[in-house]
């Protein structure tokens, strides 16, 4: 059986990779782009070094800066609006996931209209929208490389997952030097991020020989250097592995599709704001001990290119090394639990049957190797707490 894999035209990676987006406009024929990123990206200046290293070559650049953590359909209606009313060519998404994700659905909504709720998924958007040409500015969700955005319905707090070649960036250019600023929590945040997109589409039952190599690539990354870009912000070395690894996980993860841990993770998120790599984290030892059973060479194979466990160890003592792993990777990083991230407890567990059916209905947990019923789902929500 074939597999299609499908990923950026353009992929510039490295150091001083950001540098080069004059030359990536030229290469597409676009001269006119619009920036759509967030506050922090002003504030830090990297909105403004985009802005001169396009002035030089003569590109204008306009900047939206409005979008928000975990984007919503009213947050990215002003981007809407200024593509329709703009005379743009391309986007250049400009920050982590939540920009990127912004400008996807800004750059489908902005060209062909019509309601976030109309591009959901089971639909597959394969209109090409405006060209999106991604820098990304964190190491762990990979959507500079995927054909996936998660825009939520503030009307009934529904994360919803839309797919197609239409979300695809038509560019990347993966920069690590940005995220040598990135605070702890969140270099902990989309790092967790990062392993569960390798994890997941490593265990997936889409999962090809392709994306196999490209998940166990990104583990091998990953493992030993998680920690260390954590703790020592500056090391270079880490978060350039670091920045890599995200991106092959999140090309992974695009051909093979996540699972379990993301299909209960986005309501987690909608419902109550927790960041998106976060609930992940809080999520990914139970789902993990949850699904062993059903895959447990695979979640072997994971622990040993994370790196903690042999190639002698038995698959049963790879995979106990492999739990340990998660808890204690966790409990270094100060991942909270929903209880101590502040979630109200009554109304936690009041929501949970409805979390679980929008878990299911996401699709995501029917690429588990162990596909869950909602009263198993309610029962790792009520374990987490």
């Amino acid at each position: 059986m074939s597999t299609q894999v499908i990923l950026p035209r353009v992929m510039q990676i490295g150091e001083g990779a950001s540098s080069q987006l004059p030359a990536i406009l030229a290469s597409l024929e676009c001269r006119r782009p619009l920036i759509i990123t967030d506050k922090m990206m002003v504030e830090l200046g990297y909105a403004g070094t985009i802005q001169r290293t396009l002035a030089d070559q003569d590109l204008m650049a306009d900047v939206f800066d409005d979008t928000v953590p975990e984007p919503t359909i009213a947050s990215i209606q002003a981007g809407v609006d200024k593509v329709r009313n703009g005379n743009y060519d391309c986007i250049v998404a400009l920050g982590g996931g939540s920009p990127i994700d912004s400008a996807k659905a800004i750059g489908i909504l902005g060209k062909f209209g019509g309601e976030m709720r109309d591009y959901k998924f089971p639909r597959m958007v394969d209109q090409v929208g405006l060209p999106i040409i991604a820098i990304p500015t964190t190491a762990g969700t990979g959507s500079e490389v995927t054909r996936f955005t998660i825009i939520t319905d503030e009307t009934n707090d529904e994360k919803m997952l839309c797919v197609g070649i239409g979300f695809m960036p038509v560019a990347a250019l993966v920069d690590y030097n940005l995220t040598l600023s990135l605070p702890k929590r969140i270099t902990a945040d989309t790092g967790i991020d990062a392993l569960t997109h390798a994890i997941e589409a490593y265990v997936s039952r889409k999962a090809s020989p392709y994306s196999d190599s490209q998940a166990l690539s990104a583990m091998r990354l990953i493992g030993p250097n998680l920690r260390r870009a954590y703790h020592n912000g500056a090391d270079k070395e880490a978060r350039e592995a670091m920045m890599l690894g995200s991106t092959l996980a999140g090309i992974a993860f695009s051909n093979a599709s996540v699972a379990m841990v993301h299909g209960m993770s986005r309501p987690i998120g909608a419902a109550f704001h927790v960041p998106h790599g976060l609930s992940n984290a809080m999520l990914l030892p139970a789902v993990t001990e949850f699904s062993i059973p059903a895959a447990a060479d695979r979640y072997a194979d994971c622990a040993r290119a994370i790196g903690v466990a042999e190639q002698r160890d038995s698959t049963d003592e790879a995979n106990r090394k492999l739990l340990e792993e998660l808890n204690a990777l966790n409990d270094e990083l100060e991942v909270p639990t929903p209880e101590l991230f502040g979630i109200d407890r009554s109304e936690y567990f009041e929501l949970m049957p409805t979390m679980a059916e929008q878990a299911l209905q996401s699709g995501s947990p029917g690429n588990n190797p162990r596909v869950p019923s909602a009263e198993e789902i309610i029962a790792i929500y009520q374990k987490l707490w």
